[in-house]
């Protein structure tokens, strides 16, 4: 008997408006997640990479998640990432996030110091895991060595799965890498994984994968979703799909992919708010910002839709 995954299909990490003090903004935060839903997310990933979430602070992320459930949105939806490079502050979201009712938490490894030995990085998730001391806690390793440098090797992995072994539920891979990739799902097919970008949702499927954890499901989530629920029904035609979805895709990060997403939300929403970042990120300059949307438009057919306020 197949065992329920906690988590399958298209999940987005979900862009974090900022209102004009630079605050992040709760009314356009509930909105998006919302439209993300109805889109076709099976579930949401708030503070992921594309959230700028460590451009936010901790009590930020502590009541973004509060707002989220309050403004409607079911906590049993979520995976918020809750990976810091403190111990502490690491615990303290982790245990925020089960306590709040949700499914599973996305943990980035510690990432400031680098090449960590394995026992470190051992110890910091077992003390996360410990002080927790919760038998809801699931944690999604989040592989993401392009940006972190610090990465989730296959020994790491195995040891942190047999001490935790109902706790270690699953892994984001957004290295880019599919041998890597391909190696975590024969090596440990009982984790729910997710690929990082749609590029490799195909692929992952037929090896197990349980769906996506994609930046580009904020703005394109659907075709995505059509794959996920169709693809055992026609290789020839699965396949033609994922041609078209890792053609925009490839066209997406072409550019600064978030502050590119910021500026497709904003264009389409006719709300200009939506297109500031935190620093070090900065918006596109309006040019660039006209040349991507009409791009996507006529050559991918990418264009969203909002209803009206």
């Amino acid at each position: 008997m197949t065992k329920e995954r906690n988590f399958s299909g298209v999940i987005a990490p979900v862009l974090t408006p900022f209102g004009p003090d630079g605050a992040p903004d709760a009314d356009r935060f509930i909105d998006h997640a919302h439209w993300l839903i109805e889109e076709g997310c099976t579930a949401l990933a708030p503070f992921g990479t594309t959230s700028e979430a460590n451009s936010l602070g901790l009590d930020e992320r502590l009541e973004l998640l509060e707002t989220l459930i309050d403004g409607g949105i079911d906590p049993s939806m979520m995976m918020p990432g809750t990976g810091a490079c403190s111990v502490t502050d690491a615990i303290i979201l982790t245990e925020h996030a089960v306590e709040a009712g949700c499914k599973g938490v996305l943990m980035l490894p510690p990432f400031y110091y680098k090449n960590p030995s394995e026992e470190g990085l051992y110890r910091f998730f077992s003390e996360v895991i410990e002080e927790v001391g919760d038998d809801d806690l699931k944690i999604y390793l989040y592989h993401i060595p392009p940006v972190s440098q610090v990465g989730f090797p296959l020994s790491l992995i195995g040891r942190l799965k047999k001490a935790f072994p109902e706790i270690i539920a699953g892994m984001k891979d957004s290295s880019g890498d599919w041998s890597n990739m391909k190696a975590v799902l024969e090596t440990y097919p009982e984790l729910e994984f997710f690929p990082g970008s749609e590029m490799h949702l195909l692929d992952g499927l037929r090896k197990g994968a349980a769906g996506v954890i994609s930046a580009t499901a904020n703005v394109s989530p659907a075709p995505m979703r059509a794959l996920f629920d169709s693809w055992q029904k026609d290789a020839a035609d699965a396949d033609a799909q994922q041609a078209k979805i890792s053609a925009l895709r490839n066209a997406v990060q072409a550019y600064p992919v978030i502050p590119l997403l910021k500026a497709l939300v904003a264009h389409y929403r006719n709300d200009e708010q939506w297109a500031e970042l935190r620093p070090p990120f900065e918006t596109l300059d309006a040019a660039t910002a006209k040349k991507a949307i009409a791009e996507l438009a006529e050559n991918h057919g990418l264009k969203l839709e909002f209803d009206e306020a």
